[in-house]
């Protein structure tokens, strides 16, 4: 089944109305703060809008989906650990940012406990994390474009990177929200539309929960499920993005309501993904689980409704894209370039955030290449974050002092475990999470560090 005319001319006025309000947030934006931050302005609701709209993105909604297709409902428990991880982040970490308030990034933050050379470090680890996650996003469009259009996977990536690139490269953050504000509404409308009419496509309530029960784990040991869970509890913990929505509330109390509503939220959200997941298996055991969402929307929504629920497919999509796509073009410059050219201009500053977000956009493309399941390029991504910033991170912001040595060595003692477990082949074992192990070599080693002792000869 294909898209109607009526369906397809909503989803072009959709693609027509982002770009157009990308654009117009440009005028606006005249410095690296505007770019980075949207001049600190916005209330607890816009907060939760663009937090909510960057995190629940494909890896966590097609992806998701393909996994409670294929290893059943159990793996909504997984994710759940995105969701205590953001409440607690809102309960601890938030108010801790009263101490960073020119903060644009993570690195600026880390350069501020750690020094210069941590604020580069981290300007690369961000860089990194953010095209892997980027990548999961546009693979997820890639399929939902394969499915609605037609179109082959590859293209349909390259044409999501387009669009986010027309208007998170002009507008910077002040677009960012303005469109994330705009996808949050649509989704918060369209995919209950379409769980509701999947429901009633299998026949109602008693055949989805006797179809989520019989299909709950598929036999996946609930040792995996737990590292999963400290995956995605440690994974996206305060990457760029998230870091970014703790520093541009118009206050401390409206950063705070913004990240624990965002969290909450999630919770129903990711289980009515994962139901969605189960009614695409019982009305298609033999499909693709990549395509196990777009296939309810084709299958179940009317003329009309369809176009509207697609759109707001696309709307999970890029809003997570453009914002991981905004962050990783400020790390760029103002965590990497900028402590190694000083005397950049702001409008120099300015101007090499915007061409940096099409360097950005083609490595996003690239993790697409490897990795041919949403769900694993995000678990992918993860390894370049939590097991070289994360534990630094958290105990400088809340106010735990260490020397500044102790963050280069406990990130490279991460990158050391994780390069070594990979090595050894053992990334795909089902009790073997190599970011935990990372992210565990690096508590250690920075907890316990201590500078060696000075030995020069006291004069005689």
């Amino acid at each position: 089944m294909s898209l109607s005319n009526i369906d397809l001319g909503i989803l072009v006025l959709y693609v027509v109305a982002i770009i157009s309000i990308g654009w117009m947030s440009a005028k606006k934006v005249k410095t690296l703060d505007d770019f980075a931050t949207g001049g600190r302005q916005y209330t607890s609701f816009f907060i939760t809008a663009t937090l909510a709209s960057s995190f629940i993105g494909g890896g966590f909604t097609t992806g998701l989906a393909e996994k409670a297709y294929t290893l059943g409902l159990i793996y909504v428990i997984a994710l759940w650990g995105f969701s205590l991880k953001e409440i607690l982040v809102a309960k601890f970490i938030a108010p801790q940012m009263v101490n960073f308030p020119t903060a644009y990034s993570v690195g600026d933050i880390m350069g501020q406990l750690y020094g210069r050379r941590a604020k580069v470090f981290t300007g690369v680890s961000a860089f990194l994390v953010c095209a892997g996650i980027l990548g999961a996003q546009l693979m997820a469009f890639g399929h939902i474009c394969n499915v609605l259009l037609g179109i082959s996977s590859q293209l349909g990536a390259f044409i999501c990177a387009l669009i986010v690139m027309a208007y998170s490269g002009s507008g910077g953050m002040r677009a960012v929200v303005a469109n994330d504000t705009l996808h949050f509404c649509v989704l918060m409308v369209s995919l209950p539309l379409v769980f509701f009419f999947g429901v009633e496509a299998i026949g109602g309530f008693d055949k989805l929960y006797f179809y989520s029960t019989v299909n709950f784990s598929n036999n996946v040991p609930y040792s995996s499920i737990a590292l999963v869970f400290l995956s995605f509890f440690f994974g996206e913990t305060l990457v760029p993005p998230y870091v970014q929505r703790l520093l541009i509330g118009k206050t401390i109390k409206h950063t705070i309501r913004g990240n624990m509503a965002s969290g909450i939220l999630s919770i129903p959200f990711f289980l009515m993904i994962g139901l969605i997941g189960v009614i695409a298996l019982v009305m298609s055991p033999d499909l693709n689980p990549n395509l196990a969402l777009p296939y309810v929307v084709l299958e179940v929504m009317p003329i009309g409704l369809k176009g509207f629920a697609v759109a707001g497919m696309m709307a999970i999509i890029l809003s997570s894209a453009d914002s991981f796509l905004n962050a990783a073009s400020v790390s760029i410059t103002h965590d990497v370039l900028t402590p190694m050219m000083p005397r950049l201009t702001e409008v120099q500053k300015l101007l090499i955030s915007k061409y940096s977000t099409y360097f950005v956009a083609v490595s996003g493309l690239l993790f697409t290449l490897s990795l041919e399941s949403a769900i694993d390029i995000l678990l992918e991504a993860y390894m370049f974050w939590t097991p070289v910033v994360l534990v630094p991170f958290v105990a400088g912001v809340m106010g735990v002092k260490r020397p500044k040595e102790a963050f280069l060595y406990s990130a490279a003692t991460g990158i050391a475990v994780v390069t070594i477990i990979r090595l050894l082949s053992l990334r795909h074992s089902a009790y073997f999470e190599v970011s935990i192990w990372g992210i565990l070599a690096n508590f250690v080693v920075f907890f316990l560090y201590r500078p060696m002792p000075s030995f020069s000869r006291k004069p005689v």
